[in-house]
């Protein structure tokens, strides 16, 4: 079957003068562990700056203070942690039903860490969780244990990896995956319900029967960090009730858009993740007019 080539970017609607909150979704951010704080306040700042109504940050309890301290405009939640620091699963489960529960969308990933416990969460979300979820960094790493787990899924899911990652869930190399990026990325994009976001120089999206390839973006946004913006973005605009594909073909090229709007500020070479978020604002306002 010949993939279907979307070249129009899609677009977020005008506000009505009315507007509050609550129109503009509840995003759930799971992310952070001991030496990873700054993964999970990027993820939920970038959240914020794609326009989202409202936004929670649930983190090990040990990174927390932390986690609020970068960003005052998202709530933070502490959950158990273990003794590396890392998210208790079984612990916090009845905690994360209560927050899933008022939320519209869940990003998970960013700064997570791997463990076995964290492993079962990963597969816990995919197979029992209700709403949109993004998927990145440490969540495809738990993925990576079990991808089949994918035929499970109900509702609209979107993975986000670098070749790196999209290799271990192919179980093939990154030099391969790098070799034919659009077959790589539908392969994995064969499951139902599931868009893939394969990040690098011209990221691109599909879901397996549809393919867009970003034209945004520049050489200093390959910093630690710019992937936990990434899925901050998309998470963003899946609250904002565009569908997954839709969302993460604009989440990317906003992304790389604010890239390039940070470079020409102050240039590549200087760039860091959080210079993206700060350029998120402007990248959309460059969009609307």
């Amino acid at each position: 079957m010949a993939l279907e080539r979307i070249d129009a970017l899609p677009s977020l609607p005008k506000r009505p003068e009315d507007s509050h909150k609550g129109m503009f979704g509840s995003v759930l951010v799971l992310a952070g562990g001991r030496g990873m704080a700054g993964a999970a306040a990027l993820a939920g700042a970038s959240v914020l700056r794609s326009g989202a109504g409202l936004v929670r940050v649930a983190c090990p309890a040990e990174v927390q203070p932390t986690v609020a301290s970068f960003e005052p405009s998202y709530m933070t939640y502490p959950l158990q942690n273990d003794e590396d620091g890392l998210l208790r699963f079984e612990a916090n489960r009845r905690t994360l039903q209560n927050l899933l529960e008022n939320a519209d969308v869940l990003a998970m990933g960013p700064g997570l860490g791997q463990s076995a416990e964290l492993t079962k969460l990963v597969r816990w979300v995919v197979q029992e969780v209700k709403i949109p979820t993004v998927l990145d960094a440490d969540g495809l790493n738990g993925l990576a244990e079990d991808v089949q787990v994918l035929e499970s899924v109900k509702r609209p899911v979107v993975l986000t990896p670098h070749p790196g990652e999209c290799a271990r869930l192919l179980g093939t190399t990154a030099a391969q995956v790098q070799t034919d990026r659009e077959g790589s990325a539908v392969r994995l994009a064969r499951f139902e319900n599931v868009v893939v976001v394969l990040k690098g120089a011209r990221t691109i999206v599909t879901d397996g029967t549809r393919i867009s390839m970003n034209t945004t973006g520049n050489p200093g946004m390959a910093t630690g960090g710019a992937g936990d913006v990434l899925t901050g973005v998309i998470a963003g605009l899946i609250g904002q009730k565009l569908p997954a594909f839709e969302a993460a073909q604009l989440g990317v090229y906003v992304h790389g858009l604010a890239g390039d709007i940070a470079r020409d500020h102050d240039g590549e070479i200087g760039m860091i993740a959080g210079d993206i978020v700060d350029a998120l604002a402007d990248a959309f306002y460059h969009l609307a007019n």
